[in-house]
């Protein structure tokens, strides 16, 4: 209860500038946000509901950039975009997490995993991703509404951080050997988060990220982003920095990336005009 309290008492105005909108038509409700490492400018987003299987290249600018058709994947309901190792092979992919559940009913849910393609050519159709490999889990409390992940660059393995429909916000931990096999797998929680849901605050967590270095997560809200600080088995730990407040920034902003080790993107669904907006935010250390 302490840790609580000074999460909330410790507040802080961050540093923010709107670096553009999103100007592919096609991109209505960005959920969620992946930043490039190997192909420096480009930002990955994606749909929430209602969208076939499709991410979209985007810059800071919001430029259309082109659409990848992910193989193999359908899009239930797809609620975050990550880049991490791949699970079964040495190299850098996408992850999608398919894992939306407002009414808390799916038996199960679904992660995807594809090498990260290259940014599409705009002028051209959608273009096909390699095969996506797929991860089917299963929470060990009964369904949970999940619109966050992000997957560990020190161990490869994939974290999903709860909405807090439930009352509380948790984090389950898959580790990489799960990838590859036919059957359902049952996630556990690791931990439950020192973040108090509250909605009309806006304190549901819609999206989560992880440094490249793997010394550092955040933790997004609609209104706020904690940080912290991954420890043993990857329990996550409070990184002492102030609770870092979004409040009135976005439309309804659901996505959180590291453009650099201090600099975070941050995406929204469309405003009246048609458009989700884009921001560069640095919280204060």
């Amino acid at each position: 209860m302490a840790v609580i309290l000074l999460l909330l008492t410790l507040q802080s105005i961050p540093s923010v500038a709107l670096t553009g909108t999103l100007h592919s038509p096609r991109v209505k409700e960005s959920s969620g946000i992946a930043a490039s490492r190997a192909h420096p400018g480009v930002l990955w987003t994606h749909n929430d509901s209602g969208d076939d299987a499709y991410v979209y290249a985007t810059d800071l600018a919001g430029a259309d950039r082109g659409v990848v058709r992910i193989r193999g994947a359908r899009a239930v309901d797809w609620e975050d975009i990550a880049l991490g190792p791949c699970p079964t092979q040495r190299a850098a992919c996408l992850y999608i997490a398919d894992t939306g559940d407002n009414a808390m009913a799916r038996k199960s849910v679904v992660i995807y995993a594809m090498t990260e393609p290259g940014p599409p050519d705009r002028q051209g159709g959608p273009v096909r991703s390699a095969p996506a490999a797929a991860l089917r889990l299963k929470y060990v409390g009964g369904p949970d509404d999940v619109e966050a992940i992000y997957v560990s660059p020190r161990d490869s393995a994939l974290y999903l951080v709860s909405k807090g429909r439930r009352g509380v916000i948790q984090l389950y931990r898959v580790p990489r050997n799960a990838w590859g096999g036919d059957t359902v797998v049952t996630a556990s929680p690791l931990q439950r988060l020192p973040i108090p849901p509250l909605a009309r605050l806006g304190r549901l967590v819609t999206g989560a990220a992880i440094r490249p270095d793997g010394r550092l997560v955040a933790i997004r809200t609609y209104s706020e982003i904690y940080l912290f600080v991954p420890g043993e088995g990857g329990r996550l730990m409070p990184s002492g920095r102030p609770l870092c407040t979004i409040t009135g920034l976005e439309v309804q902003g659901e996505a959180i990336d590291f453009l650099d080790d201090s600099t975070f993107v941050l995406t929204s669904e469309a405003d009246r005009r048609g458009r989700g907006s884009i921001h560069s935010v640095r919280c204060p250390e």
